[in-house]
């Protein structure tokens, strides 16, 4: 198992706060795929018994971030890549559909709300905190998502958010490119989303749900 920075935990919500230890070390990457989940050696390092990991871990393997074995053991989950290309293509179809919406609501609110996101992920980037620019990132959609004021998206999006984090579809840690730009191309879709125009909105969210391309930044009058 890498290693977990020692970190003692207050005695309170201790599941809680182990589980978002645990979640952290997965996202910015300490914990790769396939390492395996040692809850008395985590126990240890964060200065608590195992009962508090144990229920992290239990929580973790219900999201989908860690797979439990009966007599094996816990580990970090590994994705095939048939499972990222599955991925990529719902979350694309979802984010097409919630952009073509969020078009008609976005308003000021909206335009503050989502460079609150952006401006997250440009400091991540700059510290290089990658747990910090996937929760930024994820917020990003999610908000794109809500935006579009179809009832039924959001609760798609609940369902997909896991396995997007577990899959590592959202942020990826193993991304070789520049994560400052990566930032930019969420203003590029804030200004698809300010131009008005529904199709190129919803066409340049699903190229970036996809992993292709970064969008060009649109003309004011669409």
């Amino acid at each position: 198992m890498a290693s977990m920075p020692d970190e003692a935990l207050p005695r309170v919500l201790l599941s809680d706060q182990a589980y978002e230890v645990v979640r952290r070390s997965i996202l910015d990457g300490t914990l790769a795929p396939g390492d395996r989940i040692v809850e008395s050696e985590i126990a240890r390092r964060l200065g608590v018994s195992q009962a508090p990991v144990r229920e992290a871990v239990k929580r973790l393997a219900h999201e989908g971030l860690i797979t439990s074995m009966p007599r094996r053991g816990s580990y970090v989950t590994q994705i095939s890549t048939d499972d990222v290309d599955d991925a990529r293509e719902v979350r694309a179809m979802l984010e097409e559909a919630a952009a073509r919406e969020a078009v008609t609501h976005f308003d000021a609110a909206a335009r503050q709300r989502l460079e609150s996101f952006v401006d997250g992920m440009r400091k991540a980037a700059e510290s290089e905190d990658l747990a910090a620019f996937r929760a930024a990132d994820m917020g990003f959609h999610r908000t794109v998502v809500e935006l579009s004021g179809n009832v039924y998206l959001p609760r798609l999006w609940d369902v997909m958010e896991s396995r997007l984090l577990s899959l590592r579809v959202v942020g990826d840690p193993g991304f070789t490119g520049s994560w400052a730009e990566m930032a930019e191309s969420h203003q590029d879709l804030i200004e698809l989303l300010a131009s008005g125009n529904r199709g190129r909105a919803a066409a340049a969210f699903h190229a970036h749900a996809a992993g292709m391309e970064r969008p060009g930044r649109p003309n004011r009058d669409g």
